[in-house]
């Protein structure tokens, strides 16, 4: 018999990132986002504005907003949609 672990649950976060507007933008804000402790999936959509983060916990939105700022690009804040 092998004991199940129970893995941490994931939790997924969309936020709204405006001024992207091609991949690079998409690759910027990703890799910014990516470095942020906990994170293990970024997907960064220029179309949408939409950035889908998935972390190992809650993000604080300041780490998140900084990072956005360093990319070169404004947090407008959570998805409600």
């Amino acid at each position: 018999m092998s004991a199940q672990t129970e893995l941490p649950q994931a939790e997924t976060t969309v936020y709204e990132v405006t001024g992207m507007t091609c991949g690079h933008c998409e690759g910027a804000v990703s890799s910014e986002i990516s470095e942020i402790a906990g994170v293990t999936s970024v997907k960064a959509v220029a179309a949408t504005g939409l950035v889908t983060v998935v972390s190992e916990a809650p993000l604080d939105e300041a780490a998140v907003r900084a990072a956005v700022d360093e990319a070169g690009y404004e947090l407008a804040g959570v998805s409600k949609a």
